[in-house]
């Protein structure tokens, strides 16, 4: 349904930092910064931009698709290593459904950022 999402960041490399760390074990990665100050980030194509803005948004929250479980252990790793804060470490969240496992983080805006895995553990 979502072909891509943009958000605006407080401080462009400080947040492009952040998500290259942290989208990284996800198989994500910085693809382009077509101008200063903007970046997306993706898998084949950016479907995840950063902008520089003086007014980031608040109460987003933006949950990344990982391969499995493993995955989203090493993001709440990384994202925390770069500099993101703790909002709820890996783990089932069966109140969604039963395979639902995920971690968050706090960017450095303040945006609550998710890996999740929606497939059974192996």
């Amino acid at each position: 349904m979502i072909d891509h999402i943009g958000l605006t960041v407080s401080d462009y490399s400080a947040s492009r930092d952040f998500y290259s760390a942290a989208l990284a074990p996800l198989g994500y990665s910085l693809m382009m910064e077509p101008v200063p100050g903007v970046g997306g980030f993706g898998r084949e194509a950016p479907q995840f931009w950063i902008a520089a803005g003086a007014e980031p948004q608040s109460g987003i929250h933006v949950a990344f698709a990982a391969a499995d479980r493993a995955a989203v252990d090493a993001f709440y790793a990384a994202a925390l290593t770069a500099g993101g804060r703790d909002n709820g470490a890996p783990g089932p969240r069966p109140i969604y459904h039963e395979h639902y496992y995920g971690a968050y983080v706090f960017d450095p805006d303040g945006i609550n950022a998710e890996a999740v895995c929606h497939r059974p553990p192996d």
